[in-house]
This record gives structure tokens, C-alpha cells and sequence, in this order.
């Protein structure tokens, strides 16, 4: 079976007032102190006494862009019951962590109130601040990353060629970022809208190959635009550093479930599409063009409106599209075990709403109050 792992940007905020907090180095500082307290107490990951995230807690935290984020890495995982798991306890440990130097973690994908970010220390931070100016400033988004382990490039082109017009309606699930800089955007996922200013961001054409793959990372990385493979922020790519497709299109999601949701659903297109692939058949070939319409609607209306299908790039009802994704990985999430939880957790979004849907809830209700929409979310970070 398929390995997952998850990655999942947060934010760090005020206890009191909500306001993003530049406490990364301060939060990654306690978590190495941690795993060299659990070294001197010859404990490790899940043998210590609280029972927090596998591993140690420097391994699993890494510093982000700016000094008012912090990320983890899940474990690679077969079950998605065990990486659920994981998740819950990453955050446990990512809130101990933060709340023990003065502020909170919550699960947001932007930033409701108005922030000034602060990009953090590190020559390749600094070279993108230099090359990117003001977009490398305000690119203070959280986003979810899915890593599905692939048997080699070659399949793992053949999934990236055929995922590609799916990948938007986990934008439009995930969508949890209506707030920017103090204002309601008119989006449900404004993340994706603002991600959208990277150079090497957004869906690709259909490579076909290993070799013309690789050959258009190495001609993007020699125009010295980007810095290095790293930079390649395609929706989809072979990830540099591990034998994965990384799937990069959602906002980090508020309800601790959502990740797991959309990581079954990635693993589902994976499987999918490896299997398309080793049966001949060949991928849709829908232009960059319409693809990039169909993450606009997806960021626009999230749960809330109409998507494009993916069939057919023409305006459907919300539940028809996800329902036609369900259609699609239904046997794949089948032989993993993992469909009654897909649907179940599929009806739970389309009905109760997902991050976004929250965030405008508690902004409607409390009259336009976004301290309390993060102190919400700070709340529902942790489940």
C-alpha cells in the first residue's frame, strides 16, 4: 500500500489580541531543548511520558518563509487511522510548544487581521526577498502538502500527467483563507490566489516522460529565476528530497480531519492514475489555460458555489463535481479501506462547511469581529 505523509503550515498568534506573532525561532528553539530533554531521559517520540508527536520534536517542526509560521512533517503512513493520529498529536505538540513561549498555534491558511511579515534569517530566504521583493513579504500563506509515495519517475510522471484536472476540487474542500489583511476577499481560498505570484507556481502541462520532466526543471533552474529544484512550486511535482508525488494545492485546513481527508483523496488519485497508466490509458489533455480557470473558481467559491468538473471544464453544482471525484478513486479508496471514511468525512464538509465556511460564520455572527474568528480557529486547531 502507498505511503502518505503530510506537511502542514501554521500560524502563531496572540493569545490575547489574535495578531500574527514572529515566535518561530523562539518555538523551534523549545522544541529542540525538548527532544534533548527526552535524549537525557532516554526517551524518544512515542515513549515519552506525554505521549506528543513521533519523533523527535526538532525532527518533526521546521522553521517556514516568515517568522510567523511554523511547519511539521508527518511520518510516512499506510493507515490513515495512524496518520490521523498523527496529525492530532503534531498539533498538541505544535500548541505546547507555542503556548510555553507566549503564544498560540491556529490553523489558518491566511492571516484574518492585518500583519507585516517578517521573513525569516537564512541566505536562501534572503535571496528571495532580494529577487521577489514585496510578493516574497507578503507571502505569509499556510498551506497542506501531500507526499504519496511512487514505485519510480516514470509512474510518477504518469501521475502527474493525470491527476492534473482533479487537483482544484481539493482546493475547493480545503478552502480556509476568506480574510486578508483585515479585509473579507470575495474567496474562499484567497492562499491559492496569492501562492498563484511564485514564478514557477500552477498546473503544467503534460510532460509525458521522466526525461522531459527533468529537462524542463533544469531549464526553469537555468534561467536563474529560481534559485533550485525546490523552487519548483508546480500543483503537482516530484518532490526533490523524497520518491513521492507532492501534491501542493490546499489551504492547511482548520479541523484537525480535513488533512486526512484530502491525503486519502490524493492517494486515491495516485493509485488512479498509476493504474490508468499501466493500462494504456492516456491522461485528458485539458490546456494550462483551463486548468488555471478551474483553480480560480475552486479558490473563488470553495464549497459554496459552482466548480468547474473536470471532466468537461463547464460550470457543475459543488456536490455533483466532489461526487465525480468520489466516482473516480471510489475503488482505489476501496482497496486501501478507506472509503466509508472519505464519504463520511466528504458529507460531514458539504454539509456543516469547511475552514472558510467557519471563519464567514463567525465573522457574520460576531459582527465583523476577526480577533474572534482566530480566537475560533485557535479553538478548532486542535479539534
Amino acid at each position: 500500500m502507498r505511503t502518505v505523509g503530510v506537511e502542514e503550515e501554521l500560524l502563531l498568534v496572540d493569545p490575547d489580541s489574535g495578531d500574527p506573532r514572529a515566535m518561530s525561532a523562539a518555538v523551534l528553539a523549545r522544541a529542540a531543548r525538548a527532544a534533548g530533554d527526552q535524549e537525557e531521559n532516554g526517551t524518544e517520540g512515542n515513549d515519552s511520558d506525554s505521549g506528543e508527536a513521533a519523533g523527535d520534536a526538532d525532527d518533526v517542526f521546521e522553521k517556514e518563509l516568515h517568522e510567523q509560521m511554523l511547519e511539521f512533517a508527518t511520518q510516512p503512513q499506510s493507515s490513515m487511522a495512524e496518520l490521523a493520529a498523527e496529525i492530532v498529536r503534531c498539533r498538541a505538540e505544535a500548541s505546547r510548544l507555542a503556548r510555553e513561549t507566549g503564544c498560540e498555534v491556529a490553523a489558518l491558511a491566511s492571516s484574518p487581521l492585518p500583519v507585516q511579515p517578517s521573513v525569516a534569517m537564512g541566505r536562501r530566504y534572503r535571496w528571495m526577498e532580494e529577487q521577489y521583493g514585496i510578493a516574497t513579504r507578503e507571502q505569509m500563506v499556510c498551506g497542506c502538502h501531500v507526499h504519496v509515495s511512487v514505485d519510480s519517475d516514470e509512474e510518477g510522471v504518469a501521475v502527474v500527467d493525470r491527476i492534473r484536472p482533479w487537483l482544484s476540487v481539493l482546493t475547493a474542500l480545503s478552502a480556509n483563507s476568506p480574510f486578508w489583511q483585515g479585509k473579507e476577499t470575495g474567496y474562499q481560498s484567497y492562499r491559492s490566489r496569492v501562492w498563484q505570484r511564485w514564478p514557477s507556481a500552477g498546473p503544467t502541462e503534460l510532460f509525458g516522460t521522466p526525461e522531459r520532466y527533468h529537462r524542463r526543471v533544469a531549464d526553469m533552474v537555468a534561467t536563474g529565476t529560481i534559485l533550485d529544484d525546490g523552487m519548483i512550486y508546480f500543483d503537482a511535482r516530484l518532490s526533490p528530497r523524497y520518491p513521492t508525488v507532492e501534491v501542493r494545492v490546499s489551504d492547511v485546513c482548520l479541523e484537525p480531519g480535513t488533512p486526512v481527508l484530502i491525503a486519502a483523496l490524493v492517494r486515491g488519485l495516485v493509485e488512479t492514475a498509476a493504474r490508468e497508466w499501466r493500462a494504456g490509458r492516456e491522461p485528458v489533455d485539458h490546456s494550462v489555460s483551463l486548468l488555471r480557470l478551474a483553480g480560480w473558481q475552486a479558490a473563488r467559491s470553495g464549497l459554496t458555489g459552482e466548480l468547474l468538473h473536470p471532466a468537461t471544464m463547464r460550470r457543475a453544482p459543488v456536490k455533483t463535481v466532489v461526487r465525480a471525484l468520489l466516482d473516480h478513486v471510489g475503488e482505489a479508496l476501496s482497496d486501501h479501506g478507506d472509503l466509508d471514511r472519505v464519504e463520511s468525512s466528504c458529507a460531514e464538509l458539504l454539509a456543516h462547511g469547511n475552514g472558510a465556511q467557519v471563519q464567514r460564520e463567525v465573522w457574520e455572527r460576531t459582527g465583523g469581529n476577526l480577533r474572534e474568528v482566530v480566537a475560533e480557529c485557535v479553538r478548532r486547531t486542535q479539534g
